[in-house]
C-alpha cells in the first residue's frame, strides 16, 4: 500500500502543533500527479485527524504564486447518509444529482466544470450514519477524473478498512506522536417531527435527510437512496412529505430561511399527499418571493402528470394561454396555463428529440429537432406568404448550417448555432452578433416596444441585443454554469427573462431594472417559460411547476 511523499516546506502558514508531518505528507500528495486519487488519514481519537483537514481545507497556496489551485471542498460526514453527502458534495461542485450514483454521473459527463478539479475533504467516516454506502460512494468517486479525495477516520472504522484494501490509496496515520485533540463530539440532537412540516422546515436539513433515507423517526419507515417510494405518497408515513423531500433534497438542504424551504418542499408535493399539508406549508411560505400556482409530478392524477419535460413554450396569439410541453419522445402535449390540464397534442411529425419549441404569434409553431433542423407545424390561421417565404429561407439555411437555438416573434426567425453565434432572420434580412464563447444552448425574441433578442450559451452567460445594433456589452447574468434553457416574454409587469442553469438554478430578471428572483426545485431543470401574465415555470425530469413573483 503507497504512503503519500513529504513536499517541499511552505510558507509560514503552518498546521496546528502535532501535524506537521501530516500536513507535509498531505500537501505532498496533493501536488503528485501520479499519486492515488484517495488519501486516507487515520489515528486513534485525539491524534488530530479532523482538525488536520481543517487546515488542509483553509491552506492557501505559498506567497507570490498565482497558479490556481483546485478547490479544496470540507464535508463533514458525522451523522450523514450517503444520499445526504452526495446532495452536499453536489451543490458545493455545481452539479444536481438525484441519488449518489447521479452524482458520480454528474462529475464525470458534466459538460462545464466550474469548480475545475476539486479535492474533496471528508471527515468523520467513523460517525457517519451510514458508513458501508459512503466507503462505496468514495470508491466510485475515486475513479473521477476530476476530483481527489481525502477521507478521515478513526483507526477502528470497518469502512476505513474496505477503503484500505483498494489497489491504489495513499495514507497518512498520525499515531505516530502526540497531536491535538480533535474536537469534542456533540451529543445526538433531538429528532424533528417528521410528519410536522414546520418542524422539518427549521430543522438542520441534514438531520432531516438522515432520519428519512434510514427510517430512524417514531413514523418512519426503511429508507431508500433511490428517492421517492414508488408505492404511494401516504405509505410513506409522514403524508407525503419524506416522498417531496427526497424529491428536492438538493435544494431542500441548502442554507436558506424556513420560509423558502417551506415553498421549496409544496413544490415538491404530490397530490396523493395529505391535504392538511398544503395550506400549512403555503402558510409556512408567505415569507418566500414565491407563490406556487400549481406543480404536477409523476404519479399525480388530478390533472395526471404530463409527463417528462425536455421543452417548453408559452402560445400567444390563437393560442394564448396555452402551454406547450414537450417531452424526450418527441410528443408535444397543450395544457391550459390556468391548471396545467390537457387540452391535447400538438399535431406534428418531426422524427426524434425535440430541442426547441417557437409559437409564432399567428398559431404557426416552428421546431428545432436535434440534428438543428427546423419544422413548421402550421396553425388554424392562414400565413402571409411572406412569412411563409421567411420560414422556407430558414429551413432551407439550417438544412445546411444546423442551429442549436431557436426563437420566433412577428416577422423574424432568431437561430442560435454552435459557434456562439446569434442569427437573426427578418424581413428586412439577416443580422448576426457574435454573442458567446462556444454553443448558443437557448435564445428568446421579444416583440416590446424595443424587440430584442436575448441568449444563453454553454459560457454561462445571458446577453442581450437588438438585431440591427451592437450587443449590450454587459451580459444581463454571467455564472460558472452553463445556460441549459432560456425563455423571454412582455409581460404586465414589462418584459420577463426565466433563465435555467446547468447547476438547478433558475432565475428570473427583469431586463428594465427591478430586483432578480432565484428558485431551486432540486432535480435537475430542463426548460423554463415566462407566460404571458408573467408566471415562470420550470420542467424537470418529474415535475411542472408554475410559480407568480410577489409584488
Amino acid at each position: 500500500m503507497p504512503s503519500a511523499t513529504p513536499s517541499p516546506a511552505w510558507d509560514g502558514r503552518r498546521p496546528t502543533t502535532g501535524t506537521e508531518p501530516g500536513a507535509t505528507a498531505l500537501l505532498g500528495w496533493l501536488t503528485d500527479p501520479d499519486a492515488p486519487r484517495l488519501c486516507l488519514v487515520t489515528g486513534a481519537p485525539g491524534s488530530g485527524k479532523t482538525a488536520l483537514l481543517g487546515w488542509l481545507a483553509a491552506h492557501g497556496p505559498r506567497s507570490g504564486r498565482t497558479r490556481r489551485r483546485p478547490a479544496r471542498v470540507l464535508v463533514p460526514l458525522a451523522g450523514q447518509s450517503a444520499l445526504g453527502t452526495a446532495w452536499a458534495v453536489a451543490d458545493r461542485l455545481g452539479v444536481v444529482a438525484g441519488t449518489p450514483g447521479d452524482l458520480v454521473g454528474a462529475l464525470a459527463t458534466s459538460e462545464a466544470r466550474p469548480t475545475g478539479r476539486a479535492v474533496l475533504l471528508l471527515t468523520d467516516l467513523h460517525a457517519a450514519a451510514e458508513p458501508d454506502a459512503l466507503a462505496r460512494l468514495v470508491t466510485e468517486l475515486a475513479e473521477v477524473g476530476r476530483v481527489r479525495l481525502v477521507v478521515e477516520a478513526r483507526d477502528d472504522t470497518p469502512a476505513l478498512a474496505a477503503l484500505r484494501a483498494g489497489p491504489r490509496v495513499a495514507v497518512v496515520d498520525l499515531d505516530g506522536g502526540p497531536g491535538p485533540l480533535d474536537p469534542v463530539e456533540e451529543p445526538a440532537r433531538p429528532l424533528p417531527d417528521l410528519s410536522d412540516p414546520a418542524a422539518v422546515c427549521a430543522a438542520d436539513p441534514l438531520l432531516v435527510t438522515t432520519a428519512y433515507v434510514t427510517g430512524s423517526a417514531p413514523a418512519g419507515v426503511p429508507g431508500t437512496l433511490d428517492g421517492p417510494e414508488p408505492s404511494g405518497e401516504t405509505a410513506d408515513g409522514h403524508g407525503g412529505l419524506r416522498t417531496a423531500w427526497m424529491r428536492a433534497g438538493q435544494s431542500l438542504c441548502r442554507a436558506q430561511p424556513p420560509a423558502d424551504r417551506a415553498l421549496v418542499l409544496l413544490a415538491a408535493l404530490g397530490d396523493g399527499a395529505d391535504p392538511r399539508l398544503r395550506p400549512t406549508l403555503a402558510e409556512l411560505a408567505a415569507g418566500a418571493p414565491w407563490r406556487l400556482r400549481w406543480a404536477r409530478h409523476r404519479g399525480d392524477l388530478t390533472p395526471p402528470w404530463p409527463g417528462p419535460v425536455t421543452v417548453l413554450g408559452a402560445a400567444g396569439g390563437p393560442l394564448e394561454g396555452t402551454l406547450l410541453v414537450g417531452d424526450r419522445t418527441g410528443t408535444v402535449r397543450l395544457l391550459r396555463e390556468a391548471d396545467a390540464g390537457s387540452v391535447g397534442r400538438l399535431a406534428h411529425a418531426v422524427p426524434g428529440r425535440i430541442t426547441a419549441l417557437a409559437p409564432a404569434p399567428d398559431g404557426t409553431v416552428l421546431i428545432l429537432d436535434d440534428r438543428g433542423r427546423l419544422h413548421t407545424v402550421r396553425g388554424t390561421a392562414s400565413r402571409p406568404p411572406y412569412l411563409e417565404r421567411l420560414t422556407e429561407a430558414v429551413s432551407a439555411t439550417l438544412a445546411r448550417h444546423p442551429g442549436t437555438a431557436l426563437a420566433a416573434i412577428g416577422g423574424s426567425v432568431v437561430v442560435g448555432d454552435r459557434l456562439g453565434s446569434v442569427h437573426a432572420f427578418g424581413l428586412t434580412g439577416l443580422h448576426q452578433a457574435a454573442s458567446h464563447s462556444g454553443r448558443v444552448t437557448a435564445v428568446a425574441a421579444v416583440d416590446s416596444a424595443t424587440p430584442f433578442v436575448c441568449s444563453g450559451g454553454a459560457d454561462g452567460t445571458v446577453r442581450l441585443w437588438t438585431p440591427g445594433r451592437d450587443p449590450v456589452p454587459e451580459p444581463l447574468a454571467d455564472r460558472r454554469s452553463p445556460v441549459v434553457s432560456l425563455h423571454a416574454a412582455e409581460t404586465p409587469h414589462g418584459p420577463l427573462v426565466a433563465v435555467a442553469w446547468g447547476d438547478g438554478l433558475v432565475e428570473l430578471h427583469r431586463p428594465e431594472g427591478g430586483p432578480k428572483l432565484s428558485f431551486r426545485p432540486g432535480p435537475p431543470v430542463r426548460a423554463v417559460a415566462v407566460t404571458g401574465s408573467g408566471s415562470l415555470l420550470v420542467g424537470t425530469d418529474e415535475s411542472l411547476l408554475c410559480l407568480a413573483a410577489k409584488k
